[in-house]
């Protein structure tokens, strides 16, 4: 499988709850019983609140560090107690308690000002371990994910070493498909999430917020020049909301590929830890998913 070859398909909402994640979880398993079988990689790219690995079980094969940036760190051996350091830093993480310079590593933001600034030189910056990535193997297929630790930024880089550990690995094994379930919202992780992707699927909810969210979702995706399609969830809780997405995706020459129906199914699904098309394949909700995956999928494999 050439680089050319494979397709990824990222699945994104403009806001976190939209059940991005739940409809990733089901592509995952539709393609587990279709054509695709074996023929695809899976990747959480949600790694401030990454959560599909609670539908998918997989078991752990790999664990690395995730090093996120430098922080400051003060030798109290050689320090002066002169508090340059404090005056100069715009952050507020230098302390001073107990008759000590203390730098608090969750409010320093690593410019290292202080180290230029300390006239004894006894601050120097270290690396310090921001998250962990793993790599696993799931009941549907390989996944690429990681876990950002609270407080932490640089969630956009640790989403692209997720996203190239499962492109690489699709390619190592000639698999067809990335299925990408990526982080809400507009930020620097969807950024991230985006690039390279072939298809962007955008999960969008018929209230006034979901449709704020939406077109700001489109529009991101548009400016990186990535293709988009759009499916509603909790479509008949409000038909005039949804029957508002449908119009703007019409105006706008973006196909809309279903609508998902409200059903408690899916809450159920979530609790018993697995997908809603595997957990009852005839409910409501499984059998939309099941049809925008029939049109999701071939549109998508077309592709050039």
């Amino acid at each position: 499988m050439t680089e050319a070859g494979m397709k990824q398909l990222v699945i994104l909402s403009g806001k976190g709850g939209t059940g991005k994640t739940s409809l990733t979880a089901a592509f995952a398993h539709l393609a587990a019983q279709s054509q695709l079988a074996g023929k695809v990689i899976l990747a959480d790219a949600d790694v401030d609140a990454a959560n599909l690995e609670l539908v998918l079980q997989p078991r752990l094969l790999e664990q690395q560090d995730f090093k996120g940036g430098k922080v400051a760190v003060i030798n109290q051996d050689s320090c002066a107690s002169c508090g340059d350091c404090q005056a100069v830093c715009r952050f507020d993480a230098i302390n001073y308690t107990d008759s000590l310079y203390v730098i608090d590593p969750i409010a320093c933001d690593g410019c290292a000002a202080c180290v230029y600034q300390c006239p004894s030189e006894s601050i120097t910056m270290h690396e310090q371990i921001a998250g962990k990535f793993y790599f696993s193997e799931s009941r549907y297929g390989p996944l690429s994910h990681a876990n950002l630790f609270p407080g932490h930024e640089n969630s956009g880089k640790l989403v692209t070493l997720v996203k190239q550990r499962a492109r690489l690995h699709a390619l190592d094994e000639n698999r067809e498909l990335v299925i990408v379930d990526g982080p809400p919202g507009i930020g620097c992780p969807v950024i991230s999430a985006v690039s390279g992707a072939s298809l962007a699927l955008i999960v969008a909810e018929p209230t006034v917020a979901g449709v704020h969210d939406m077109h700001r979702a489109l529009e991101t995706v548009k400016h990186f020049g990535v293709r988009a399609m759009v499916c509603i969830n909790k479509a008949d809780i409000y038909p005039a909301g949804a029957d508002e997405i449908e119009a703007f995706c019409r105006e706008n020459g973006i196909e809309t590929v279903g609508r998902i129906p409200f059903d408690l199914t899916v809450v159920s699904a979530m609790v018993t830890g697995e997908a809603v098309t595997a957990f009852q394949p005839q409910a409501p909700s499984s059998v939309a998913i099941g049809e925008i995956w029939e049109r999701v999928i071939p549109s998508l494999l077309e592709q050039p």
